[in-house]
C-alpha cells in the first residue's frame, strides 16, 4: 500500500532541525504495524501538493503549530482537498491539525479549549469501537499537544474517544475517515525534550504536569496497527 503523507508542520525552529521531520515520524508510524507499505511526502505548508491522487491507496495529514483558523492559502487549499477525498472516499487519517482540518473542511467547527493547553500524555476513553479499532484498549494513552479543538462534528461524523477536557479525541465518518486529536507518531523522548523547549509558552504548573504524566508509556504501537486496518478495510476498488 501507497500513502501520501500531508505535512503541515510549520514548526522551522533550531529545535524542529535537530529532531525527525514529520515525513519520518508518520513513515515510521505506519512501518511500524505494516514494514513493507511506502509513503510519499507532500510539503503542503510550503504550497507542495500531490498533481494527483492516481496511485495513491491513502493520506495522512499531519499535526501542526498552524492553527486550521488560520487564512494561510495553504490551508484553504488543503480544506479543499480534503473535500476532494472525502468525494472520492479515498481513505484519510488526521491526526490534531489533521484532525481538526477533516472537521472543518466537511462542516464541522474549531474552538480554543476552555483549560488552555493540553499537552503530555493523555488518557482517552473509547466511546466506539470500528472494527479497526478492536485491539486498543478501552483508555487509549497518546501524547498531546494542542490550543484548539473540534467543538462540533461534520454531519454523518461519530464521536468515538473522548478524553479530559476534551469531547472529541477522535472521529469517525463512514468507513474512510479516521482521526485523533492527538500524536501517535510522536515518541516518548521527543515529547520529553518537547516539553522542556515549551516550558516557558507552557508554564511551571501544566509543564510539570506534563513531565510527570511521561512516566507511563503511550499505545503507539496498538494506534499504529488501528491505522493500518483503517487503510486496508477502507483501501477503494
Amino acid at each position: 500500500m501507497h500513502l501520501a503523507i500531508l505535512m503541515t508542520n510549520t514548526d522551522e525552529s533550531d529545535f524542529a532541525q535537530r529532531h525527525p521531520k514529520d515525513e519520518q515520524k508518520f513513515a515510521e508510524l505506519i512501518q511500524m504495524a505494516r514494514p513493507d507499505w511506502t509513503t510519499t511526502a507532500y510539503v503542503v505548508k510550503d504550497g507542495q501538493f500531490p498533481e494527483t491522487l492516481d496511485g495513491v491507496d491513502g493520506a495522512m495529514i499531519t499535526g501542526s503549530p498552524a492553527s486550521v483558523l488560520d487564512d494561510a492559502p495553504w490551508i484553504a487549499r488543503l480544506l479543499d482537498l480534503i473535500r476532494d477525498m472525502h468525494a472520492r472516499r479515498l481513505p484519510v487519517f488526521g491526526a490534531c491539525f489533521g484532525h481538526q482540518a477533516i472537521a472543518l473542511a466537511l462542516g464541522g467547527s474549531i474552538g480554543r479549549n476552555p483549560g488552555g493547553w493540553v499537552h503530555g500524555l493523555t488518557r482517552n476513553r473509547m466511546l466506539e469501537r470500528p472494527d479497526w479499532t478492536r485491539d486498543l484498549p478501552d483508555e487509549v494513552r497518546l501524547y498531546g499537544s494542542h490550543m484548539e479543538q473540534v467543538t462540533a462534528l461534520p454531519q454523518g461524523a461519530r464521536v468515538i474517544a473522548e478524553g479530559p477536557d476534551c469531547p472529541v479525541t477522535g472521529f469517525v465518518l463512514g468507513q474512510h475517515i479516521y482521526t485523533t486529536q492527538h500524536h501517535p507518531e510522536m515518541t516518548h523522548d521527543f515529547v520529553e525534550a518537547l516539553t522542556e523547549e515549551m516550558a516557558e509558552e507552557l508554564g511551571e504548573e501544566i509543564c510539570a504536569r506534563a513531565l510527570a504524566s511521561l512516566a507511563h508509556p503511550s499505545d503507539m504501537d496498538a494506534f499504529a496497527e488501528s491505522i493500518a486496518r483503517f487503510f486496508e478495510q477502507a483501501r477503494p476498488e
